[in-house]
């Protein structure tokens, strides 16, 4: 049955075809609008644009679902690893024995950066953000795989693969500059996760002891970000895959755009609020007396969500796994304390309540990172190595897609009207 929406423009009556996703979203497809009209849809900041129909992620933002290619984000959280779903959001399925052993094969054989690379990270200044180092080294490393230089085409398998493993290695090493330090090398002998944080923290002649439940940590922190549907930074990736940039470059401007306190950046807003909370010597209460004044400049980060009228799925996910990591390492952060007490008040206070501001991942994902030593500085690239496989997959959708075109929003221009040019010496 093909649903149509009517619309009236100048004594006009028009048809728009209806589109229905498998969870039921519909959408008024307005692509042929200006051809057929010449009007076009305003709708500022896509709040209320459907971009793409895309196969990877869904988000029901009312109900508080999220679910990667239809596993819901708790079954994965309890059972999965971030690598194995990785492969699901690129592959679009759960890998077999043979598959997984091969991705993670190819994990492996790629993790090391041509050791020219090296060169680079020694232009950069020991002030340098390890974002800024993360977006350039990603696509100084396409400029040594000239495959990748003919954009959509060639071995994707490979190119995913190498992109996925490599961006730990540039955020390890990026860290290690940052401090004045050695580089540490990746060892096949250690898994995914286990491997970033051994980079992160080994000295050359001892290596850091990694424990578990640290590993185990971090890798549900990349699981509970591998995707998230079309935010900024993957929009971005997507607009810039348009173009058929390649892969890298097209990484690379997710990397940017993740970069932004309004996105990425607010698992460090939140630990930042934390501490100075505390160095006021403040339990939460007062802060919270001065969230609800407008007037006092202060705001609660880490509540509420562009998305999420209801709690967070991952906020849930994450919460348990703060409290346990915690524990196990005999952490007693008075961070921890101040977080319950804001995270109590927004769930019983009215005005956060009725306003919706519940706690989102970024909450506690900001205090299990500093729990496991990473430096503020590094949250956000911490974000973008869990990020990857979502934009990697989206790239690929646009990649693969025969339909596919460079994407070019419209405006509406605003501006002066026409008027003459007024030469140099008759301008006041």
């Amino acid at each position: 049955m093909n649903m149509q929406a009517k619309l009236e423009l100048e004594g006009k009556t028009y048809s728009l075809p209806i589109v229905v996703g498998t969870e039921g979203e519909k959408a008024v497809d307005v692509s042929a609008l200006r051809a057929e009209t010449g009007y076009i849809t305003l709708d500022e900041s896509y709040g209320n644009t459907g971009a793409c129909q895309s196969k990877i992620t869904f988000i029901d933002g009312e109900k508080g679902i999220l679910r990667y290619r239809g596993i819901p984000i708790e079954e994965l959280a309890g059972k999965s690893s971030f690598v194995e779903t990785a492969f699901l959001i690129i592959y679009g399925h759960l890998p077999n024995h043979r598959e997984m052993d091969r991705f993670i094969a190819l994990l492996q054989e790629n993790q090391i950066l041509h050791e020219n690379m090296k060169h680079h990270f020694e232009g950069f200044p020991p002030s340098a953000h390890p974002m800024a180092i993360l977006s350039a080294m990603i696509n100084a490393a396409s400029c040594f795989y000239p495959e990748l230089m003919h954009g959509h085409r060639g071995d994707f398998e490979i190119q995913a693969a190498r992109l996925i493993s490599q961006v730990r290695t540039i955020a390890a090493f990026s860290y290690r500059k940052s401090k004045g330090e050695p580089i540490i090398y990746p060892k096949k002998s250690y898994d995914y996760t286990a491997n970033f944080l051994h980079m992160l923290f080994s000295d050359p002649n001892d290596d850091y002891e990694i424990k578990p439940e640290a590993a185990r940590a971090l890798d549900l922190i990349f699981l509970l970000h591998a995707d998230h549907e079309q935010n900024c930074s993957t929009s971005t990736v997507r607009m810039v895959a348009s173009s058929q940039a390649n892969l890298y470059a097209s990484c690379a401007a997710g990397v940017c755009a993740l970069w932004g306190p309004l996105h990425g950046g607010a698992n460090q807003a939140v630990v930042e609020m934390l501490q100075q909370i505390h160095q006021e010597g403040d339990d939460g209460s007062k802060f919270i007396a001065a969230a609800k004044n407008k007037a006092s400049g202060r705001k609660l980060m880490g509540f509420g969500h562009r998305v999420y009228k209801h709690y967070d799925p991952r906020a849930k996910i994450i919460k348990t796994a703060c409290d346990e990591v915690l524990n196990a390492l005999r952490i007693d952060d008075p961070l921890l304390a101040i977080a319950k007490k804001l995270e109590a008040a927004a769930l019983q206070d009215e005005y956060f309540i009725e306003r919706k501001l519940y706690p989102n991942v970024d909450f506690y994902s900001g205090i299990i990172m500093r729990a496991l030593g990473i430096p503020v500085e590094m949250f956000t690239v911490i974000f973008s190595i869990g990020r990857m496989p979502g934009w990697i997959a989206n790239y690929k959708e646009i990649a693969e897609d025969p339909k596919s075109r460079i994407c070019r929003p419209r405006q509406i221009y605003v501006g002066t009207g026409q008027h003459g040019y007024v030469p140099l010496t008759q301008r006041a």
